[in-house]
């Protein structure tokens, strides 16, 4: 099975306290790879570390190898020298992120969208509408708001805001996309239809995704990643077969 991310020995650490210990781990393509763990179990520092999100937080220092593939071959994403790794701005684009809780501009639906395809991904006025419908089909979203493309983003609800905001992440056309528990500030309803979305996008795009929930592990996953104290504490190739009292026990070692 072909690898999308490739991490050795990776570590983390915040003004000299460890978040990370050596992780290593492969993430492969067009799957649904969980990191499941307690809080501060080290899985979200694991996730950011993919697209060097963690950077953005003061006293980071990162030490290991990450290598991601787009379907070109692999490629640094920690670099010793600039030049023989991939751009921070190539690797953001392409290895996307959604957030725990929806992030949507102040401006309105269409714009949400349209504004990154101009400004981030370069696209040329007359492609922005087309791609502006696409972008919401391709999430659902197209019935319920091609008449309410003008209307204020922060109107939807919880679950069509999650929506839009990965409409706006897939309108520029990643490879890997990364979820931050994209499900934990929705409703049970909200949440199933998320799910459901991502399980049908995994067959075009690599997903990890970051989840607490046992049961949504279960039913989401094509592999389940255990982090435990900054490490990697199990690998399940086969979630289905794993028993509550089983992941309990793991997250609790």
């Amino acid at each position: 099975m072909k690898s999308a991310i490739a991490i050795t020995d990776l570590s983390v650490s915040f003004f000299s306290h460890a978040a990370l210990r050596k992780v290593s781990a492969l993430f492969p393509a067009k799957r649904i790879s969980v990191l499941l763990g307690r809080s501060g179990s080290g899985k979200t520092t694991l996730l950011r570390a993919v697209n060097r999100l963690n950077e953005e937080f003061p006293g980071c220092a990162t030490r290991g190898r990450v290598r991601v593939d787009f379907g070109e071959g692999p490629r640094e994403v920690y670099a010793a020298r600039e030049q023989e790794g991939i751009a921070l701005s190539e690797l953001r684009l392409r290895a996307g992120m959604l957030f725990q809780t929806p992030n949507c501009f102040p401006v309105s639906v269409y714009r949400n969208i349209a504004m990154p395809l101009a400004l981030v991904g370069g696209a040329p006025d007359r492609e922005i509408p087309d791609r502006v419908r696409e972008a919401l089909h391709s999430v659902g979203l197209w019935k319920e708001l091609q008449d309410r493309l003008d209307a204020p983003a922060e109107r939807l609800s919880g679950g069509q805001q999650q929506r839009l905001c990965l409409a706006r992440l897939l309108a520029l056309e990643p490879s890997i996309l990364l979820l931050d528990e994209p499900t934990a500030s929705l409703d049970v309803h909200a949440a199933r239809e998320i799910e459901a979305l991502l399980q049908e996008l995994s067959a075009r795009y690599t997903v990890i995704m970051v989840s607490h929930e046992l049961s949504q592990a279960r039913r989401m996953a094509d592999r389940i990643l255990v982090c435990s104290k900054g490490s990697l504490s199990a690998v399940y190739e086969h979630p289905e077969e794993l028993s509550d009292a089983m992941l309990t026990e793991l997250l609790d070692s």
